[in-house]
Parts: structure tokens; sequence; C-alpha cells
């Protein structure tokens, strides 16, 4: 049988007075929201969107993309539904990634520029698609992968979710083998420390605890610009064991 073991940890940074980040770490379900708005508009965004995905972690549906994208537009909707309730929420929205389990099969759904990576055979690799101004265009040939990471409107997104009627996240279906370690993150983490060093600290950190504690001191060693959050998971044979971990705004007040 294969199952997962997993870690999540968030910080505020060093800059930043709240947290809008939030994160969610179980058995079935890994994901990562970052909310912006404000500070209480991205609070409510980031930790909306995670509740709204918590129930695919208790879940077994016949077809994961299809879940996962429900979780996606069933986390749309409720913060459509927030704004109804109370307009000053208007403008709020959230990144969101989820990676959604069934043994060694895995459905990724994404929006924003939160990412995943995939640490496999020492190697790592980004499997989700940062969907920003600055992305778009790196993309054309019209800056630089060096330019791209000190670019001032690297923090320009062209899709969140907000409660609007467009959303369109990125959806894949995967297979998992042994031994893989996943990192799901915002870009508190990815925007401020370069890609070999998560690769170092995933490959050479047994436990996955202190991968996520070396991973937010990482990035607030960096100037914690932003608030940090990541969720590390790896897959294991046997029965599940931990339970469910919220962090971030995600935590019950």
């Amino acid at each position: 049988m294969i199952t997962l073991r997993y870690a999540a940890g968030s910080d505020v940074g060093r800059v930043r007075q709240g947290n809008e980040d939030a994160g969610y770490a179980g058995a079935r379900l890994l994901a990562v929201a970052d909310g912006m708005g404000g500070h209480v508009g991205g609070e409510v965004a980031s930790s909306a969107a995670i509740a709204a995905v918590a129930y695919l972690d208790h879940e077994c549906p016949s077809e994961l993309g299809a879940a996962a994208e429900a979780g996606i537009r069933k986390a749309n909707q409720r913060l459509r539904e927030l704004v109804e309730q109370d307009p000053s929420l208007s403008g709020m929205g959230t990144t969101l990634t989820l990676m959604l389990w069934d043994g060694p099969r895995v459905a990724l759904a994404h929006i924003g520029d939160s990412r995943a990576y995939l640490l496999r055979n020492g190697d790592l690799y980004q499997i989700t698609y940062d969907h920003t101004l600055v992305q778009t265009l790196l993309d054309d040939g019209r800056i630089t992968a060096e330019e791209a990471a000190r670019h001032p409107h690297r923090s320009i997104l062209l899709q969140v979710l907000d409660g609007g009627d467009n959303t369109d996240p990125d959806l894949s279906l995967r297979d998992a083998e042994v031994g893989d370690r996943y990192l799901l993150c915002s870009d508190g983490l990815s925007g401020v420390v370069e890609a070999e060093r998560l690769r170092h600290v995933l490959a050479e950190v047994d436990d996955l605890g202190e991968v996520t504690r070396q991973l937010i001191d990482l990035a607030c060693e960096a100037g914690g610009p932003d608030n940090i959050t990541c969720v590390v998971a790896e897959v294991v044979e046997g029965a599940p064991t931990d339970t469910p971990v919220v962090v971030g705004s995600a935590i019950p007040s």
C-alpha cells in the first residue's frame, strides 16, 4: 500500500504584520493558498479556500482529476459567497495549489503563483506553471530567467481565485513512486530561495518537520519579505498514520 508521510509549516516572515497564507497536509490531500486583498481579505480568502477543499482528504472519488477541479471551483464559489455576504471583502483573492492522492495516482490542480515541486532520484522539478505577467514575458523570450527573478512586476498575477466567472485552473494527472518527495509552497519561499537550495534540503534532511523548519529559516534569512508556507510529503509504503495538519490562516481562531 502506498501512502504519504507529511509535514507543514507557515511563518509570517520578517516584514508582514499578518499571515495571509494557509496550508493543509493530510493522507490524501496537500494544499497551499496565498491570499491577497489586504490583511483581512487575504486571510479570509486563503483560509476559506483551504476549508473549502479539506473535504477531499476524506473522499475516494473515481475520477481524481474531476474531483480536484471540483475542489477548486468549490473554493471559488465560497469566495463569491463571502463577498456577497460582506461587500467590504470585494477584491480579495487567493492562489490555490492542491494535490489529491489515490495510492500511486495523483491529481494536481493549480491557479496562481504558489508552486509544487517534485524531488525524484535527487533531481528537483517544478511541476506547476506560474500564472504571472513575468512568466508570460519569460515564455515570449522578452526577458531572461535572471531578469525574471528580480523583475519589479514579478508579483502581478494573471489568474487567481476571486469568486469570479473566469476560473481556469491547470489540471494534470501524475504517477507517484515510493521515495518521491513533494513540496507545495507560497512564493514567500520560492521567490527568495533558489531551487538548488530547495533541492538540497529536500534531498538531504530526513525528518519532514525539520525540512519545513529549514526551508522557512532559509526564506527568513533571505529577508522574509512575504509570508512563508510550505507543505512537504514523501511517498512511502504502509498505511496512513499521521493526522491532518493545518497551518497559517487556516488554523481555527
